[in-house]
């Protein structure tokens, strides 16, 4: 009897140990199943510097332009080609992206406003096939919105207030509630020609999906670069403006300097299986 006992309390031992080891096995199983359902990796990058420059729209001339904002790349400037861009260093997590995003510069008055918050997302959202996404190329250039924008039909700005649902999304400037902070977001186009870095107009090697498709004439889809812009600024509007005019001649540029590698592994790993990843391009 004692024996029969001590051998029932050692299955009983064994029986909870198989238990726990399998229930350990099932919590691996789930957290596989957890993975966020986003096709996404992010970049968060800082102000880098303020010159009247634009090396897309107008290359080698120094001073031609209104006034930017540089993120990420430290040396852009009218010159930027991408030979100097790739052994330049920058300032956004994760720090393999030394590419080089830029926009007007806000003021409130004459008195620029440095951003609060800068992130960009590389997504695989607008498209019906994700799967399908190729990873951007080296040395590509994107311009997104419409510096010259005189009304609402030809801008594709958006303005709102962070954690201010309430307020109504505007093509130009919005008064955001005491406490909040003005917020902009420009979608780049994601639909690439498949054979040139750059266009004489700046955009049209480039096209936005059409009903979740890339035309004809630009099948190579790429990951949309969506560009948010948080500035510390609240209520009344009125005073501020953008370099290049008011909240509807918002516009962005991109000049692509992702390592190839790093850019192909984020499109395999993130994009294509539609899973949300972190900085550093693991799924989190």
């Amino acid at each position: 009897m004692t024996r029969w006992r001590a051998f029932t309390k050692f299955g009983l031992v064994l029986t909870l140990v198989a238990g726990a080891l399998a229930g350990v096995g099932l919590t691996g199983r789930q957290h596989a199943d957890a993975v966020i359902r986003v096709a996404e990796f992010p970049a968060d990058c800082q102000l880098s510097h303020r010159l009247p420059d634009d090396p897309i729209v107008f290359p080698r001339l120094p001073g031609a332009s209104h006034s930017h904002d540089f993120f990420g790349n430290h040396a852009t400037d009218a010159n930027s080609d991408y030979a100097q861009l790739a052994g330049a260093t920058g300032n956004c997590d994760p720090a393999v992206d030394i590419s080089s995003y830029w926009v007007p510069t806000m003021f409130r008055v004459n008195t620029p406003i440095v951003p609060s918050g800068i992130t960009f997302y590389y997504l695989g959202e607008g498209v019906n096939n994700p799967a399908a996404t190729q990873p951007t190329p080296v040395g590509l250039k994107i311009v997104a919105g419409n510096a010259k924008a005189t009304g609402d039909v030809d801008s594709i700005a958006r303005w709102s207030c962070l954690h201010a649902g309430q307020v109504n999304p505007s093509k130009n400037f919005v008064t955001c509630p005491a406490g909040t902070q003005l917020e902009t977001y420009l979608d780049f186009p994601q639909c690439w020609n498949g054979t040139s870095l750059d266009s004489a107009d700046h955009k049209s090697h480039m096209a936005y999906p059409v009903a979740g498709n890339c035309p004809s004439s630009h099948p190579v889809q790429v990951p949309k670069l969506r560009m948010v812009l948080r500035y510390p600024v609240n209520g009344d509007p009125s005073q501020l403006r953008l370099a290049s005019g008011d909240g509807r001649t918002m516009h962005g540029d991109f000049f692509n300097v992702w390592p190839a590698p790093e850019m192909e592994r984020r499109v395999r790993d993130c994009i294509r299986p539609v899973i949300k990843c972190g900085h550093d391009g693991r799924p989190l």
